[in-house]
């Protein structure tokens, strides 16, 4: 088998040895007091939820700071943190930054064990990134909804298509159709950012962003969706201004003519606006396509 061909049949479809997910046991939860769906509903003081309100905007508005009620890694989960960030990076080097947007938590597994390089994870990993998954994002100060609730979605190749030049995948039917409008309506300057996540590839994104943040998953989830949670997992995209690089993902891009054009044309819709009740940070280069 070629290696192309190798890694493909590995982000696609496998199914790892374990009979029983290991967090049908019961994972042990990363921060405390998490709250329940089940708890009873109370009554919310207009003045106490304005005040939530308030401070939920601030730190939306200042999302790159940390304060004083973010939840961090606790220091004994910080070297375990590093052996899965490198382990899971050394993947992504294995089967290619492309390929890697497409990748299954089996497919994640299964390239561990078959490439030397990577190394197979260890039972604590597992548990760890299993921790990571099922954490109510809520405890971070992320409100958005679960996309997907199990770690070990995967994404049908023959439902994605290559954007040539870019890098990155959309799934066919309404993503592809709405980018093809979009570059034919709005001019060559405007370039596909970033396409289809998978699970595996938004957990890395924020496993990276937390260790920029030292810790710091509150922070971590204000810039970027915790895993399962991201809507480019199921539909949206990104785009920015050819030749813009970091910029496009900066509110800098909100003030570049392709935001201009895709605004005047009527294509923005922006999920996570100045103003949203997700808790995270405006994002103009977001296109929505799920409702």
């Amino acid at each position: 088998m070629q290696r192309r061909q190798f890694f493909s049949s590995l982000i696609f479809g496998l199914t790892y040895g374990a009979t029983r997910p290991l967090w049908a046991n019961g994972a042990v939860p990363l921060v405390k007091n998490q709250t329940s769906s089940d708890a009873p509903a109370l009554a919310v003081d207009p003045q106490v939820d304005r005040e939530q309100a308030a401070r939920m905007q601030l730190k939306i508005d200042r999302y790159n700071e940390d304060f004083p009620d973010d939840i961090f890694l606790k220091p004994e989960k910080r070297a375990l943190f590093k052996q899965v960030l490198d382990r899971i990076s050394r993947v992504q080097t294995a089967v290619g930054y492309g390929r890697f947007n497409l990748m299954s938590f089996d497919g994640l597994l299964k390239i561990a064990a078959e490439v030397p390089e990577v190394g197979l994870f260890s039972q604590e990993e597992m548990h760890f990134i299993e921790e990571i998954f099922f954490t109510d994002a809520k405890s971070y100060g992320f409100y958005g909804e679960k996309v997907t609730d199990k770690l070990t979605t995967q994404i049908r190749e023959k439902d994605t298509i290559k954007i040539a030049g870019s890098g990155h995948y959309l799934f066919r039917g309404r993503p592809e159709a709405l980018y093809r409008e979009i570059t034919r309506d709005v001019g060559n300057d405007i370039v596909l950012t970033s396409g289809i996540r998978s699970v595996v590839k938004q957990l890395h994104l924020f496993l990276l962003k937390t260790e920029a943040t030292g810790g710091n998953l509150s922070r971590a989830s204000r810039s970027l969706a915790p895993p399962g949670h991201s809507f480019h997992g199921v539909s949206d995209f990104d785009v920015g201004k050819t030749g813009w690089g970091y910029r496009n993902f900066s509110d800098q891009f909100a003030e570049s003519d392709v935001f201009k054009r895709l605004t005047d044309l009527g294509y923005v819709d922006i999920r996570y606006t100045r103003t949203n009740t997700y808790g995270v940070r405006f994002e103009p280069w977001h296109i929505k396509v799920s409702t």
